[in-house]
């Protein structure tokens, strides 16, 4: 039961975007369209899983006074790898992340779990919580992503390799006419603005029925 607690805690409890308030560069930066916050969501899923696990292994051995620096350190070692393995394999989507993609080395996210987490606790409390956090920072950057194409551009972008390798579902009526302010970064201030406004609401109503319970 405490392990699932780890590892949900991060989707609803302390969602990293809408509760806890982090990583927003990539968070506005991204969410044009659905496929590319899928991408970096997995990233995020993948650097935040191996520095974890690799903090929390090495948290006896890490001295205090350097513990930042060598959390950088393991933390950019990932990035890289999911740098070289995106420019590789999928050119398209590494376009579109552009230097999001480097900045997840010092995405307050990860960042922050090494510091406030896998510094002091077990490999499997840490594995979870960086699957938790990272499937919560997926979810809401999808969620934002998909108001954002929806009304800005008409579509839902599930795949965009190439011109040839996409599936994109094109949604009559609003695509003939949508509000391209979404696509832009008023727009994703908006919708974000928005959605914590909903979840701040939704956080008082919850916690005013437990009182008057």
């Amino acid at each position: 039961m405490a392990n699932m607690k780890e590892l949900t805690k991060g989707i609803f409890k302390e969602n990293p975007v809408f509760i806890i308030m982090l990583g927003m560069c990539p968070t506005l930066g991204v969410t044009t369209q659905v496929f590319n916050a899928i991408g970096m969501g997995a990233g995020v899923i993948f650097v935040l899983l191996g520095s974890n696990i690799f903090i929390s292994l090495l948290r006896k051995v890490i001295p205090d006074s350097v513990r930042i620096p060598a959390y950088i350190v393991i933390i950019a070692s990932f990035v890289t790898i999911v740098q070289m393995v995106l420019e590789a394999y999928v050119p398209a989507l590494y376009a579109a992340l552009g230097v999001y993609i480097p900045l997840i080395v010092v995405n307050c996210i990860i960042l922050g779990r090494a510091e406030a987490f896998a510094n002091k606790n077990t490999i499997v409390d840490s594995a979870l919580d960086a699957i938790g956090m990272g499937i919560g920072f997926t979810l809401s950057l999808m969620l934002i992503a998909a108001i954002r194409e929806v009304f800005g551009a008409g579509t839902i972008t599930l795949l965009n390799l190439s011109e040839t390798n996409r599936i994109v579902i094109t949604l009559p009526g609003i695509s003939s006419s949508p509000i391209r302010v979404f696509t832009l970064a008023p727009g994703a201030l908006l919708v974000m603005g928005y959605l914590k406004a909903y979840f701040n609401w939704n956080s008082e109503r919850k916690a005013s029925k437990g009182g008057n319970v």
